[in-house]
């Protein structure tokens, strides 16, 4: 639909660039400026201070031209419609004309997957090393990324905006059909230009105070720049991560069309997998400075149990060394052990479904089955849960910390949304700065394993120094709470991703009728199928929902090897079953060419 073919309101400029004004002049004579007047205002942008109001410029004529965009839509459809003129430029991959073969599929995927282990090894330039803080420390196993690189906001962005559009498509706020194909389109280009604005907003934050420029870099910059070397540096990191994050959007796209699978899921399986494996098998000590001893041992659970049982004399073996084996970080073996039962689990759930026996039509002794899977709704809502909590990890660290959003009334250091310790604090506790010690940040942390919570609750006198910012009710509420949100969280996102997906009832049916199958022994009609789809698929889905959550927080109570989330274990068995799967339906495909109309 070109631009002129749009219906619009070209009446709500006018208001919006007014608002949009108002709001430009209270947020530098409130925030910024501290000025009284719109002598002053004008005087300030004009006289030392147009820096300061380029920076202001470059988001906000972009968010009042998208703001535009919608609201002077003035068709009969959702209001989505009006983004059309950006949407349609935005760059995607084309989907291949024709069938791509299998081995193609495979090259594609494996390239892809190559290019990603080599962008995480890649640091970002300019960026003081030794200064990083990762806000997504506790995720950074599901985030698919690695800390201070160009992949260190991995699937990110990605997610959010998948989650945001799901929450307002789902709660119908904006009024999509995903079985129109041109509402879907729409659904598709805004979660393209919603990732493109997730980017810049969790990648902005991150260079006040957590990727600190190198002061070699800064005053290089001051050079050629005189006084605006550390905006130009900060300006340099913000767009190479803009650059990491899109490639992998771009990526994902590649292989969801060219390759095997879902990128996402790719890169979420190989983080995964490479810290499983380091958790187990690594001989490095946990201090590598220091040298391998009793007292820091190697950091991988073999060879950590190894050392313990060679060195440890039998004193020292039953007076605390087979806690520090089973028990202790990092790695102990009751990791292992969690880690391998969660693998079983999910694998027994994968293969456990319900199937509809299905008849043809008109070719009669032609029947086939439905299955119905008991993970239903697969991996997405433990997802889209994770990449929630790491978005609270995110901005409550950032409210309590960021000069700027810090000031914020009622968010601003809040200690009700998050509190955190000072540096001095976590050098004493032994734990990160980003690690929550109160408020909504601290009750959503990931749980650490049997040693954090368990352990410190049936001992308290023997672990005091878990207790140090904690009581014990709080630490029992923590978990309780950790758990309960998980899996009602995890029920909500599937239950969305259903509806948002065309796998509900009315959608299922759909499909079967215009395949010519019908269920043996029921009238052929849509109506009909739905009503028997509609007694199994709303209570799978939240079977589901509820089932991969509470796999996420089991995995999460026990512990994993490899400082990995319950969450990463439990998508990557996930994850390489379907992967799997999916091989094979290519290679049947391959050997049996009548079949692909029925996956295609």
């Amino acid at each position: 639909m070109p631009e002129e073919e749009i219906p619009r309101k070209k009446g709500v400029g006018l208001p919006l660039a007014i608002f949009w004004f108002i709001f430009a002049y209270l947020y530098f004579v409130m925030v910024e400026w501290k000025l009284l007047s719109f002598n002053d205002f004008f005087q300030g942008v004009i006289i030392g201070k147009w820096l300061d109001f380029l920076i202001f410029s470059l988001w906000s004529i972009p968010s009042f031209y998208l703001t535009y965009l919608i609201a002077s839509y003035n068709g009969e459809k959702s209001k989505l419609y009006g983004l059309r003129p950006v949407i349609d430029y935005l760059p995607i991959i084309r989907k291949p004309k024709g069938h791509v073969h299998f081995r193609q599929k495979l090259t594609w995927t494996i390239l892809v997957l190559l290019i990603y282990f080599a962008l995480t090894n890649v640091y970002l330039y300019g960026v003081d090393q030794t200064r990083v803080i990762d806000l997504f420390a506790s995720f950074r196993a599901i985030m698919a990324g690695a800390s201070g690189s160009l992949m260190h906001l991995g699937i990110g962005p990605i997610v959010t905006a998948s989650i945001i559009m799901q929450l307002f498509v789902g709660a119908k706020i904006v009024n999509l059909d995903l079985t129109d194909d041109e509402d879907k389109a729409i659904y598709q280009g805004t979660q393209k230009l919603l990732v493109i604005i997730m980017i810049f907003v969790e990648a902005i934050p991150q260079v006040f105070g957590y990727l600190q420029p190198s002061n070699t870099f800064v005053n290089g910059l001051n050079s050629f720049a005189p006084g605006h070397g550390l905006f130009l540096a900060q300006l340099i990191i913000v767009l190479q991560l803009f650059f990491g994050s899109y490639l992998v959007f771009l990526m994902d796209e590649l292989v969801s069309k060219w390759g095997i699978g879902s990128g996402i899921s790719l890169f979420i399986a190989a983080g995964v997998s490479e810290a499983i494996f380091t958790g187990t098998v690594n001989w490095i000590p946990e201090h590598p400075q220091q040298p391998v001893s009793m007292l820091n041992p190697p950091s991988g659970c073999i060879p950590k149990t190894a050392y313990i049982l060679q060195h440890a004399s039998a004193a020292q073996l039953f007076g605390g060394g087979m806690e520090r084996i089973l028990f202790a970080p990092p790695n102990p073996v009751i990791a292992l052990i969690g880690t391998t039962i969660i693998f079983f689990l999910v694998a027994y759930a994968e293969s456990t479904k319900i199937e509809l026996p299905l008849a043809h039509e008109r070719a009669r002794g032609a029947r086939g089955r439905y299955p119905i899977k008991l993970m239903y709704s697969s991996n997405i809502p433990v997802i889209l849960t994770s990449a929630l909590l790491a978005n609270v990890a995110m901005w409550s660290l950032l409210f309590w910390s960021n000069p700027a959003l810090s000031r914020i009334p009622i968010l601003g250091h809040d200690p009700l949304l998050g509190r955190y310790p000072t540096p001095q604090q976590a050098q004493m506790w032994g734990i990160r700065q980003t690690t929550p010690i109160g408020g909504l940040a601290y009750y959503l942390n990931r749980v650490r394993g049997l040693s954090y919570w368990l352990l410190p609750l049936l001992n308290p006198q023997a672990y005091a120094g878990y207790f140090i910012y904690q009581s014990y009710w709080k630490l029992l509420i923590h978990v309780l709470t950790y758990t309960t949100f998980m899996i009602g969280m995890s029920i909500l996102f599937a239950i969305f991703w259903i509806e948002t997906a065309n796998m509900n009832a009315k959608a299922i049916a759909k499909q079967i009728q215009s395949s010519g199958m019908q269920i043996p022994g029921f009238r052929r009609s849509p109506a009909v199928l739905e009503k028997i789809l509609n007694k199994y698929i709303p209570a799978v889905t939240v079977l589901s929902g509820a089932a991969v959550g509470a796999l996420a927080a089991f995995a999460d109570l026990i512990g994993t090897v490899g400082n990995t989330s319950g969450t990463g274990v439990l998508l990557t068995v996930g994850i390489l079953i379907q992967f799997y799967e999916a091989m094979g339906r290519e290679q049947l495909m391959e050997m049996h060419p009548v079949i692909r109309q029925f996956f295609e």
